[in-house]
C-alpha cells in the first residue's frame, strides 16, 4: 500500500509506502505543470502500478489503460 499526497498546487507529490523495515517517504517537485489527481471530495482510489508510476511521472494516470489484446491476420492456404 502507497499513501500518495499533494500540495495544495499539485505540483509536488509525497508518498509514504512501508518496505518491511520501516516507512519511506519519497517527495517529487514537479518543474513545470501539475500533478494530475483526481477532484476534492473523493474518496480514497486505488490505482495500478501503471497508474502509479504514470501520476509519478507527472503524466495523466486516467489515459493509462489496459493493452488490447491483437489478434494477427491468417494466410490461409
Amino acid at each position: 500500500t502507497v499513501f500518495a499526497f499533494r500540495s495544495k498546487r499539485a505540483d509536488r507529490l509525497k508518498l509514504l509506502f512501508f518496505d518491511g523495515t520501516g516507512v519511506v517517504l519519497v517527495a517529487k517537485r514537479l518543474e513545470a505543470g501539475a500533478f494530475r489527481w483526481p477532484k476534492p471530495g473523493d474518496a480514497a482510489i486505488q490505482l495500478t502500478a501503471a497508474e502509479m508510476a504514470a501520476l509519478f511521472d507527472g503524466l495523466d494516470w486516467r489515459r493509462v489503460h489496459v493493452a488490447r489484446d491483437i489478434t494477427t491476420p491468417v494466410v490461409v492456404g
